[in-house]
């Protein structure tokens, strides 16, 4: 038993510390708004950023210098879990808000619970009603698409460009905005394949939308895109993440990760394509 207790200790002093080093290795090193590919410097004849196939010209031009200010939403339940991540993400948010290279604008949790909670006068919020009885089939984050849905259509939002974020993101320096040229940006995550599961995304990208790999491998979050853009991708999303659900085969394949195919493929049939970021997000 004191083995086991003094391993247990051990093992948790070592994820605590790797949690620490991330987060200072993040917070030290600046957000480039150039895009991952050759280097500067190269002298190569190739002309397409390889990471997300735009012409290096485009990828490379600056963002411009006038203020582009997007608005950080977050969607959420009403579980105390939930509750207590978005308080210490909006901790943060204001931390860094007003910081140098800093886009961010407003932020607004949106309560997907369908009532008003005692942290309203807290984190600035916007109260959405959650999908009928039964529909998320057991799987709460169908709400999300839905709530999102609500929030632009019924908010009054000033800025043009919208930052989805989650409730267990911590910002841990000033967050530019990245989006440019009408595209999204977005963190490429490893385990979202769309070739590997091109027979299965058929059913709603079909072929005469253009290949597969139009599809960005991308979540919805972390994702800053135009506003107005974010309104035409929106119903989308939600009704082909509802689709999704309802279909045995799609539901196997990417369990979990459903909804976030669900918005690569509506931001693809929406012709908005997204430059991928690597360093917008680390994972521990």
């Amino acid at each position: 038993m004191g083995c086991g207790n003094f391993f247990f200790t051990i093992l948790v002093t070592f994820s605590v510390a790797l949690i620490t080093y991330n987060i200072i290795i993040s917070a030290n090193s600046p957000l480039q708004q150039d895009l991952p590919g050759p280097s500067r410097s190269s002298s190569s004849s190739i002309s397409v950023d390889p990471i997300i196939q735009m012409p290096l010209h485009r990828s490379r031009g600056k963002l411009g210098s006038s203020k582009r200010l997007f608005h950080t939403a977050v969607t959420a339940s009403d579980s105390v879990y939930n509750t207590w991540q978005c308080r210490i993400m909006y901790y943060w948010f204001k931390k860094f808000q007003n910081e140098p290279n800093s886009g961010m604008g407003g932020f607004t949790r949106i309560l997907h619970s369908g009532k008003p909670d005692k942290y309203m006068d807290e984190i600035p919020t916007f109260v959405a009603q959650p999908l009928p009885a039964g529909m998320d089939r057991g799987y709460i984050v169908l709400n999300r698409p839905w709530a999102f849905v609500q929030w632009l259509q019924q908010a009054d939002i000033k800025e043009d460009y919208i930052l989805m974020s989650e409730p267990d993101h911590i910002i841990v320096k000033p967050i530019p905005n990245l989006s440019t040229d009408g595209l999204g940006a977005a963190f490429p995550f490893f385990y979202i394949e769309p070739k590997t599961y091109e027979s299965v995304l058929r059913k709603y990208f079909p072929e005469n939308k253009g290949p597969i790999t139009n599809i960005d491998p991308i979540g919805n979050s972390p994702v800053i895109v135009g506003k107005e853009s974010l309104k035409k991708i929106a119903p989308t999303w939600m009704n082909i993440s509802l689709a999704m659900k309802k279909d045995p085969e799609t539901d196997k394949a990417f369990g979990w990760v459903l909804e976030m195919y669900a918005y690569a493929v509506a931001s693809a049939l929406h012709g908005v394509g997204n430059i991928l970021y690597k360093d917008f997000m680390i994972q521990v």
